[in-house]
């Protein structure tokens, strides 16, 4: 039964998320706050919230290594579903589309994983109110860094691309130009208002089967012997990071290469900021100090794989037979890395 709970509650929080990340975008595009307010909010909180309501209740329920989990395997998961998708739209060589700020971007989410694996390491007790002093440096560089980004995007004038990487969006390596196609988008159809009471009804029922989904992910934890280090860095991190991985295929179907590169990055980098977060409602000392030493490989996985994206992003143009290269690697070391999570993952008593 509990397995059949779980599934439920998986395929409820990816198709509600969905529809939620809709509502957000409808919602953003139709009132009169626009992108800069709405949408960064909304749309952030959106992709996000299983996330949130799945480390939040991990912790209320004494299980901080299913939180910590969660949120550094989804940041793994959304490598895996942009490398994924790189690699099946690869002719068209969407990474060489990339911004400035997405660049700044990734660095900030490198620096902020390499943080979280070096307070794993060694272990910070001391704590301000019940939170630790590691995570409030998190959160206090990921706000100084947002800054620092948006500052640039400003300066750039929105989403610049690099100087080496300029060219048409429609440009196809190998191939002159390819026409833009017209694509309607049945979003915009829907009024604001059922737009607001849809997205607040997805979000209480996103409360409630990502609630489900952490209870039950315990408990698998439990009756397999798994772990809820592995449990949380691989099955609910994957369960929660699977409506990402809609939009950034309907964003590369668009060929908006900005806008499925930027969602990823900016995901990973608000998952940093929730593990932070969460530490409020861990009343049993600094999260961080508490996790299982296991999630340390998830933390240098995340930081390697990180890598990777930001040689994609960052390199010069590429042939097309060597272009694949990068994310073919990112897949292979994603698995191996998942299978030593398995490996060091503790077994619960």
């Amino acid at each position: 039964m509990v397995y059949l709970l779980f599934a439920i509650s998986a395929v409820v929080t990816i198709i509600v998320a969905v529809r939620l990340s809709t509502y957000a975008d409808v919602i953003s595009h139709k009132t009169a706050f626009g992108g800069m307010l709405i949408g960064a909010v909304l749309l952030a909180m959106a992709t996000s919230l299983p996330e949130v309501t799945t480390s939040v209740t991990a912790v209320l329920i004494n299980n901080p290594d299913l939180a910590v989990g969660n949120l550094l395997g989804s940041n793994l998961f959304n490598l895996l579903i942009i490398a994924g998708f790189d690699l099946y739209f690869r002719r068209r060589q969407g990474f060489l589309q990339a911004t400035r700020p997405q660049i700044y971007t990734a660095i900030l989410a490198l620096y902020l994983t390499l943080a979280v694996f070096i307070f794993l390491l060694i272990k910070f007790p001391y704590s301000v109110w019940g939170v630790g002093w590691d995570t409030l440096f998190l959160i206090s560089v990921y706000g100084a860094g947002m800054a620092m980004i948006s500052r640039v995007k400003k300066e750039d004038g929105g989403e610049k691309k690099l100087p080496h990487l300029q060219r048409s969006p429609m440009s196809v390596p190998g191939g002159g130009e390819k026409r833009q196609e017209s694509v309607k988008d049945p979003s915009r159809e829907i009024p604001v208002r059922r737009a607001w009471i849809g997205f607040i009804v997805a979000s209480m029922i996103i409360l409630v089967a990502g609630s489900v989904l952490t209870m039950t992910g315990d408990r698998i934890a439990v009756l397999t012997g798994l772990g809820s280090t592995f449990v949380g860095s691989f099955l609910i991190a994957a369960s929660t990071s699977l409506p990402e991985s809609v939009s950034v295929y309907m964003a590369f179907q668009l060929r908006n290469y900005q806008l499925a590169i930027g969602s990823i990055l900016s995901s990973n980098l608000f998952n940093i900021l929730i593990l932070g977060g969460t530490d409020v409602f861990f009343r049993a000392g600094p999260i961080l100090y508490a996790a299982d030493a296991a999630h340390r490989i998830t933390a240098m996985s995340g930081i390697v794989l990180l890598g990777l994206v930001l040689y994609a992003l960052g390199r010069r143009r590429s042939r097309p037979l060597f272009y694949p290269v990068p994310s073919i690697v990112l897949v292979l070391l994603y698995f191996v890395y998942s299978y030593f999570i398995f490996l060091t993952s503790s077994k619960p008593q």
